[in-house]
């Protein structure tokens, strides 16, 4: 009967350990919702405003029509049919720079808060003689005729553009809207006068460009020597893409990055002048549709209340457990009968900490979520605490553990690099305060004297 007795307690508790972890996962379940109506609202934004933006050129460009005669059929029935052929000739700068200056310009959806930027740039751009513009024939007596050379600016999300100018040799050049290319349509471009277009003088070109983007920010290196210099008011880049920054600083008022990558390095150029339509997503190279390469900001924000708390929920069975062992302790040591509904109620109230911390995080900032939902929740198993246990003593002493987990659990979640071995350190150290506690105790008589006193009530 004794074991019997045992062996369902036991059994009751593992039905508890299993319906708690069932609600830890709806909890994880609803931030995961939470987070992928953060995702619409910040698409909602891009729909409305622009969305994430990547800068391809300066390029030269020039459009063709190559035309000949062709004699078709024999005797009687021969005729002269004229054949043409339509291409574009382009010439990627020797050298291009940009200087950009990022200020950041949240925007809400309701709750959800969306990083959108507005970036100054100014991009440099140097060209030796435009060898690659002049036209070589195909055929034998053909006639060529080419458009006037323009240059082209490309970028994900036209809407973005806010003002630009441009300038040839410190002369202004009038901007007009798309880039006048069949594959990146998006951006803009300014004719080349007709003084410049047989130069054999280097030719220099300034764009100033004011861009409105949302969270992110990427640049081709479409030159033989690319070099960018960007900074901003945000402390949280991500630097991704397919180079990253030689040069960085990050701190509390934001970030100083520079790249400089040449033509050796990658095939941005090579790619773009065959035809690649679509830019590298970061570590996607190689296979498949060709691609071109780009070293991109991403705005992340690392206070996202939904990161944070689905990383706090990977915690809830830890937390969950630590507290019944701390109970069954009590329960053993102190000769108290604490039945499974109560083991039941008290996981239930470290549970109802992570909805509460969701769903505050979405009106305060985190930190003080995170106090307001720990309090409640420690101040309330305090209180049960000294029913179930036996004494205000009892009960302020398992609110003060409960606390202190929660604290344990805040440091983890300010933690990136860390955190794991923060967290291996705290439980090797709650395993060694278990096992110091109890090194003297013979387990097989107090469990006897407890079985006891179960058959005696």
């Amino acid at each position: 009967m004794r074991l019997q007795r045992v062996v369902a307690k036991g059994l009751a508790i593992l039905v508890v350990v299993g319906l708690l972890s069932i609600a830890l996962m709806r909890i994880e379940g609803l931030v995961g919702e939470r987070q992928a109506r953060s995702l619409e609202a910040e698409q909602s934004i891009a729909d409305s405003q622009a969305g994430r933006q990547a800068v391809l050129g300066p390029v030269l460009r020039s459009r063709c029509v190559e035309t000949w005669d062709e004699r078709e059929g024999s005797g009687k029935d021969a005729r002269k049919v004229e054949k043409r052929r339509e291409f574009a000739l382009s010439a990627i700068p020797a050298s291009a720079s940009v200087e950009a200056r990022v200020a950041m310009e949240p925007r809400y959806r309701g709750l959800f808060k969306v990083n959108t930027y507005v970036a100054q740039l100014q991009v440099a751009a140097e060209w030796g003689p435009l060898t690659a513009l002049r036209p070589a024939a195909e055929h034998t007596g053909s006639r060529i005729a080419c458009d006037a050379p323009a240059m082209m600016l490309a970028l994900s999300d036209a809407r973005g553009i806010r003002q630009a100018a441009v300038r040839l040799d410190g002369q202004p050049l009038e901007v007009v809207a798309g880039t006048g290319h069949e594959k990146y349509l998006a951006g803009l471009r300014a004719v080349l006068p007709e003084a410049r277009r047989q130069a054999a003088a280097p030719l220099r070109l300034d764009i100033a460009l004011d861009l409105v983007g949302t969270s992110s920010l990427a640049v081709v290196p479409l030159a033989n020597q690319a070099r960018a210099h960007i900074a901003g008011d945000w402390p949280h880049p991500s630097f991704n893409g397919r180079f990253l920054p030689v040069t960085r600083q990050t701190g509390s008022q934001g970030f100083d990055a520079t790249w400089s990558v040449s033509a050796l390095a990658t095939q941005a150029p090579q790619d773009f002048l065959h035809g690649a339509a679509r830019l590298c997503e970061p570590g996607a190279r190689g296979g498949g549709e060709p691609c071109i390469d780009t070293f991109d900001i991403d705005f992340i924000d690392p206070v996202n209340p939904y990161s944070l708390s689905d990383r706090a929920i990977k915690y809830g069975m830890l937390f969950i457990g630590l507290t019944f062992v701390v109970v069954g302790m009590v329960e053993l040591l102190g000769r108290r009968r604490v039945h499974p509904v109560q083991y039941l109620l008290v996981g239930c109230a470290i549970s109802i900490f992570f909805l509460l911390l969701l769903a505050l995080s979405e009106h305060l900032a985190f930190a003080p979520s995170y106090a307001v939902a720990a309090g409640a929740c420690a101040g309330l198993l305090a209180f049960y605490g000294r029913h179930m246990l036996g004494g205000w003593r009892a009960g302020a002493l398992f609110g003060a553990g409960i606390a202190g987990l929660y604290g344990a659990l805040y440091v983890l979640l300010q933690m990136e690099q860390a955190s794991l071995l923060t967290g291996a350190a705290l439980l090797f150290c709650v395993l060694a305060g278990v096992m110091v506690a109890t090194r003297r105790l013979d387990w097989h008589g107090l469990a006897e004297t407890n079985l006891q006193q179960v058959d005696a009530t």
